[in-house]
Protein backbone atom coordinates (compact mmCIF):
# COMPACT_ATOMS: atom_id res chain seq x y z
CA UNK A 1 0.00 0.00 0.00
CA UNK A 2 2.74 2.42 0.91
CA UNK A 3 4.44 1.84 -2.43
CA UNK A 4 1.19 2.44 -4.29
CA UNK A 5 0.68 5.72 -2.46
CA UNK A 6 4.28 6.85 -2.75
CA UNK A 7 6.39 8.58 -5.37
CA UNK A 8 9.13 5.95 -5.13
CA UNK A 9 8.88 4.82 -8.74
CA UNK A 10 8.47 8.38 -10.00
CA UNK A 11 11.60 9.45 -8.13
CA UNK A 12 13.52 6.24 -8.92
CA UNK A 13 12.10 4.92 -12.20
CA UNK A 14 14.74 2.19 -12.62
CA UNK A 15 14.47 0.89 -9.05
CA UNK A 16 13.96 -2.85 -8.81
CA UNK A 17 12.40 -4.32 -5.68
CA UNK A 18 12.15 -7.97 -4.75
CA UNK A 19 9.28 -8.71 -2.40
CA UNK A 20 9.99 -11.79 -0.33
CA UNK A 21 7.68 -14.67 0.48
CA UNK A 22 5.62 -14.29 -2.66
CA UNK A 23 4.73 -10.70 -1.86
CA UNK A 24 2.99 -11.53 1.40
CA UNK A 25 -0.62 -10.55 0.94
CA UNK A 26 -0.24 -9.07 -2.57
CA UNK A 27 -1.51 -12.08 -4.56
CA UNK A 28 -4.40 -12.61 -2.15
CA UNK A 29 -5.47 -8.98 -2.03
CA UNK A 30 -4.87 -8.11 -5.70
CA UNK A 31 -8.54 -7.26 -6.30
CA UNK A 32 -8.50 -4.89 -3.33
CA UNK A 33 -5.38 -3.16 -4.68
CA UNK A 34 -6.94 -2.94 -8.13
CA UNK A 35 -10.00 -1.26 -6.61
CA UNK A 36 -7.89 1.19 -4.60
CA UNK A 37 -5.94 2.12 -7.71
CA UNK A 38 -9.20 2.85 -9.53
CA UNK A 39 -10.72 4.79 -6.63
CA UNK A 40 -7.60 6.93 -6.17
CA UNK A 41 -6.87 7.31 -9.89
CA UNK A 42 -3.42 5.79 -9.47
CA UNK A 43 -1.73 3.83 -12.19
CA UNK A 44 -3.51 0.53 -12.81
CA UNK A 45 -2.49 -2.19 -10.37
CA UNK A 46 -1.67 -4.52 -13.27
CA UNK A 47 0.99 -2.04 -14.43
CA UNK A 48 2.24 -1.27 -10.94
CA UNK A 49 2.73 -4.91 -9.96
CA UNK A 50 4.93 -5.42 -13.04
CA UNK A 51 7.48 -3.07 -11.44
CA UNK A 52 8.04 -5.57 -8.64
CA UNK A 53 9.69 -8.95 -8.41
CA UNK A 54 8.44 -11.69 -6.11
CA UNK A 55 10.23 -14.74 -4.76
CA UNK A 56 8.64 -18.18 -4.65
CA UNK A 57 8.93 -18.87 -0.92
CA UNK A 58 5.23 -19.60 -0.47
CA UNK A 59 5.17 -23.25 0.75
CA UNK A 60 2.27 -24.72 -1.21
CA UNK A 61 1.06 -25.27 -4.74
CA UNK A 62 -2.13 -23.20 -4.44
CA UNK A 63 -0.20 -20.16 -3.23
CA UNK A 64 2.39 -20.65 -5.98
CA UNK A 65 -0.33 -20.82 -8.62
CA UNK A 66 -1.90 -17.58 -7.42
CA UNK A 67 1.46 -15.82 -7.13
CA UNK A 68 2.46 -16.63 -10.71
CA UNK A 69 -0.99 -15.69 -12.04
CA UNK A 70 -1.06 -12.32 -10.25
CA UNK A 71 2.59 -11.30 -10.58
CA UNK A 72 3.19 -12.91 -13.98
CA UNK A 73 6.03 -15.21 -14.99
CA UNK A 74 8.22 -12.21 -15.87
CA UNK A 75 8.23 -11.02 -12.27
CA UNK A 76 8.64 -14.22 -10.25
CA UNK A 77 12.04 -15.59 -9.31
CA UNK A 78 12.82 -18.89 -7.69
CA UNK A 79 13.73 -18.88 -4.02
CA UNK A 80 13.70 -21.50 -1.34
CA UNK A 81 14.60 -21.48 2.31
CA UNK A 82 15.69 -25.07 1.95
CA UNK A 83 16.57 -25.69 4.75
CA UNK A 84 15.49 -22.56 6.48
CA UNK A 85 12.83 -21.41 8.83
CA UNK A 86 10.41 -24.31 8.45
CA UNK A 87 12.55 -27.43 8.80
CA UNK A 88 9.90 -30.08 9.10
CA UNK A 89 8.19 -32.49 6.78
CA UNK A 90 4.66 -31.88 5.59
CA UNK A 91 2.73 -35.07 6.37
CA UNK A 92 0.38 -34.33 3.45
CA UNK A 93 3.11 -34.20 0.81
CA UNK A 94 6.02 -36.08 2.39
CA UNK A 95 8.41 -33.26 1.50
CA UNK A 96 9.95 -30.47 3.52
CA UNK A 97 7.60 -27.50 3.85
CA UNK A 98 10.25 -25.07 2.62
CA UNK A 99 11.14 -27.09 -0.50
CA UNK A 100 9.36 -24.86 -3.02
CA UNK A 101 10.53 -26.43 -6.27
CA UNK A 102 7.84 -29.15 -6.29
CA UNK A 103 5.22 -26.38 -5.98
CA UNK A 104 6.53 -24.85 -9.21
CA UNK A 105 6.96 -28.23 -10.87
CA UNK A 106 3.26 -28.92 -10.25
CA UNK A 107 2.21 -25.90 -12.34
CA UNK A 108 1.87 -27.89 -15.54
CA UNK A 109 0.63 -24.85 -17.47
CA UNK A 110 4.06 -23.19 -17.27
CA UNK A 111 6.03 -23.46 -20.50
CA UNK A 112 9.72 -24.27 -20.68
CA UNK A 113 10.39 -20.59 -21.36
CA UNK A 114 8.32 -19.63 -18.30
CA UNK A 115 10.39 -21.98 -16.14
CA UNK A 116 13.68 -20.58 -17.50
CA UNK A 117 12.49 -17.09 -16.58
CA UNK A 118 11.50 -18.11 -13.06
CA UNK A 119 14.62 -20.19 -12.36
CA UNK A 120 17.21 -17.93 -13.99
CA UNK A 121 16.12 -15.23 -16.42
CA UNK A 122 14.23 -12.97 -14.04
CA UNK A 123 17.02 -12.84 -11.48
CA UNK A 124 19.40 -11.80 -14.27
CA UNK A 125 16.95 -9.07 -15.26
CA UNK A 126 16.49 -7.87 -11.67
CA UNK A 127 20.23 -7.91 -10.93
CA UNK A 128 21.99 -6.67 -14.06
CA UNK A 129 25.43 -6.58 -12.39
CA UNK A 130 25.05 -10.27 -11.52
CA UNK A 131 24.08 -10.97 -15.12
CA UNK A 132 27.15 -9.13 -16.41
CA UNK A 133 29.41 -11.06 -14.02
CA UNK A 134 27.91 -14.38 -15.10
CA UNK A 135 28.36 -13.48 -18.77
CA UNK A 136 32.03 -12.57 -18.13
CA UNK A 137 32.55 -15.87 -16.34
CA UNK A 138 30.93 -17.81 -19.21
CA UNK A 139 33.07 -15.98 -21.78
CA UNK A 140 36.24 -16.70 -19.79
CA UNK A 141 35.32 -20.40 -19.55
CA UNK A 142 34.57 -20.57 -23.27
CA UNK A 143 37.93 -19.05 -24.18
CA UNK A 144 39.90 -21.67 -22.21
Amino acid sequence: MQLLESRVFKDFPTLKLVISHGGGNVPYQAARYRALCLMNQWEPFEEFVRRLYFDTTVYNEDAMHLLVKVAGVDNVMFASEMLGGVTTTDPLTGRMFDDNKPCLDALDWLTGDDRRKIFEGNVRKAYPRLNAALERRAAASASR
